[in-house]
């Protein structure tokens, strides 16, 4: 047994084919077949079942493919810090940032290292809705922080770094905000609903809570949209590290309605296991770790 042929077996799972993985790893589909088939006969059991027109784990394949993958995770993460150690200072480091997360935590390490490592120059974008995921996937990020919606989990590294909660609020002035009790969604849809557009494009459209049927109104931004919200021409959801101050004065009052609970999101720091971290990337990714 060895890393070629569990590379083989990752890219057969991957892709679907043999003719998926050989083009992924620049092989003949030959050469892939004769590393798999020679895997299979010092095991002495089949990984794959070949009676279908596409190849498919057999029950002791799966199980082998589990351990399998660690293996490949461990190697892959040893090739990433080789390259890390023997890497020089990368110009530039793109970060992406879902809107909704504060930014104090981030900003103080990016300040730190920034410090540390004064020639590379840090470039930080705050992103709407799929914004950051799309960004990573196209090339157009190092790294992101956002949630794990629309993240191709099995291509990308992640860290936890923290929660959001979006919160449905309306101004103290807005019609329903004194009345207590549950707001239907039909009730709602006679409501300005104030929505922030996305920066992810189609491919990476990630709208929700948005009342089918309603009245809206879309914004480019949360800042737009919590002064929407506040000179009362709307209701929408708002994270609640921006409303803090607006809730406990009673500026801003929580709505209860139908369908639009209160939404809590794990984040997390997310990069491309096929993309290699320089030594600013690395340092970075070690502080969102701890």
């Amino acid at each position: 047994m060895n890393l070629e042929q569990l590379i083989a077996v990752d890219a057969v799972v991957s892709t679907g084919t043999f003719r998926g993985a050989a083009e992924r790893l620049n092989k003949a589909q030959s050469a892939i077949s004769h590393q798999i088939r020679k895997l299979e006969d010092e095991l002495g059991f089949a990984i794959f079942s070949r009676a279908d027109y596409r190849p498919r784990l057999s029950s002791e394949g799966e199980v082998f493919l589990r351990e399998a993958t660690r293996v490949l995770d461990q190697f892959r993460h040893l090739q990433a810090t080789a390259k890390e150690l023997r890497s020089t200072q990368e110009p530039l480091v793109r970060i992406a940032l879902t809107a909704t997360m504060s930014l104090e935590p981030i900003l103080k390490i990016l300040g730190a290292i920034g410090d540390k490592f004064p020639n590379t120059h840090i470039a930080v974008a705050t992103e709407m809705m799929g914004g950051p995921v799309a960004r990573l996937m196209k090339g157009e990020a190092d790294l992101i922080i956002a949630g794990l919606e629309g993240v191709d989990i099995d291509h990308v590294e992640t860290t936890p770094v923290g929660s959001v909660v979006i919160r449905p609020v309306a101004h103290k002035s807005f019609a329903i905000a004194g009345r207590s009790g549950m707001r239907s969604r039909m009730e709602m849809q006679s409501y300005v609903q104030v929505i922030v557009a996305g920066t992810g494009g189609p491919d990476y459209d990630q709208s929700r809570d948005v009342l089918a049927g309603g009245r809206r109104w879309t914004v480019s931004d949360f800042a737009t949209k919590k002064s929407v919200i506040m000179n009362g021409h709307g209701w929408g959801g708002l994270p609640e590290h921006m409303i803090t101050n607006e809730l406990n004065s009673g500026e801003l009052v929580a709505l209860n309605v139908e369908g639009f609970r209160p939404r809590h999101t794990e984040v997390f720091a997310i990069r491309r296991r096929d993309q290699t971290m320089g030594r600013v990337l690395g340092e970075i990714w070690r502080a969102l770790q701890t």
